[in-house]
């Protein structure tokens, strides 16, 4: 690992976050370790894992700093953890890693590159690569949101997009210190849309390095084309609209009705059931309830 202690480049603090998925964990670390970058620290925070994830990472990869949580605290809340522990740390910059990904070795060194030709820059995100198909882009960088039809979708090739992926997103300081951590009434999903929206609005401008390579695997913590998926991102739809739409009951209503139909026309009616219950837990929550984000 590089020496965190090496002054010659700005400090990065890079957080992996892990909720029973040691196996991925501990492969995401050992590629990080291979990295060019000279001065950066690799931090595991744990989200009150039911297995014996830290046991296991602790084993293989006893000279990373690794943080409890406590309880299962979500994307936000997880991050938000190791967050404030680096800018006490003295981070320059903060680079949020899903710990489904395995990293190439100069993807950090082309991050800061990126952030550091511009001030303005606040994130920086990196080409994701599907980890099973490396000839195809999952995501450059991140994605657009239409707030009018309620539909988000990654972007495959260059372009400007509306939000950096959270899967690979590089944070300057003082972005953290202007616009503040990441909202934890996302549970799941949203989560970085909504803090890339944030950003934009506080007058910072996104950025993709287009040599910063991240191969991702994708939906490891929920599956694929889950009940539990569609609860998670139809509850928070219903907050990241209500926050940053114009008109947030014309994405809201077009967005649901959307999903519902094609899960409808598939014949998926467990999925039907989850997303309507999605949409009905971000109203309440809105109402200011407190709904535990479940399923079944």
């Amino acid at each position: 690992m590089s020496n965190p202690n090496n002054k010659n480049e700005s400090t990065v603090f890079v957080l992996v976050l892990n909720w029973n998925g040691w196996q991925d964990t501990v492969k995401c670390i050992e590629s990080l370790k291979s990295l060019t970058y000279p001065n950066y620290e690799i931090v595991v925070l744990d989200n009150a894992s039911t297995n014996d994830s830290v046991a296991r990472i602790r084993e293989v990869h006893p000279d990373v700093t690794l943080m409890e949580t406590g309880a299962n605290l979500g994307f936000s809340g997880g991050n938000n953890v190791g967050i404030r522990y680096a800018l006490e740390k003295g981070a320059k910059y903060v680079w949020l890693l899903n710990n489904d990904t395995k990293v190439d070795p100069q993807a950090l060194s082309f991050l800061v590159k990126c952030a550091e030709e511009e001030s303005r820059i606040g994130l920086v995100g990196s080409i994701l690569i599907y980890m099973d198909q490396p000839g195809r882009i999952q995501a450059w960088g991140g994605g657009k949101v239409s707030l009018y039809s309620g539909r988000p979708w990654l972007l495959t090739s260059p372009g400007q997009p509306d939000y950096i992926s959270g899967a690979s997103m590089l944070i300057r300081r003082e972005v953290l210190e202007t616009v503040g951590l990441l909202d934890e009434n996302y549970f799941m999903y949203w989560d970085d849309v909504d803090y890339s929206f944030r950003v934009r609005k506080a007058g910072w401008a996104l950025a993709v390095a287009s040599d910063s390579i991240v191969y991702h695997k994708d939906s490891a913590s929920t599956g694929q084309k889950s009940a539990r998926m569609d609860v998670f991102f139809n509850s928070t739809a219903v907050r990241f609209f209500s926050r940053h739409a114009r008109f947030p009951m014309l994405p809201i209503t077009v967005g649901t009705v959307g999903r519902l139909l094609k899960r409808m026309l598939k014949g998926d009616w467990n999925r039907v059931r989850a997303t309507l219950k999605g949409y009905q837990i971000g109203k309440a929550k809105l109402r200011g309830a407190v709904i535990e984000e479940k399923w079944p």
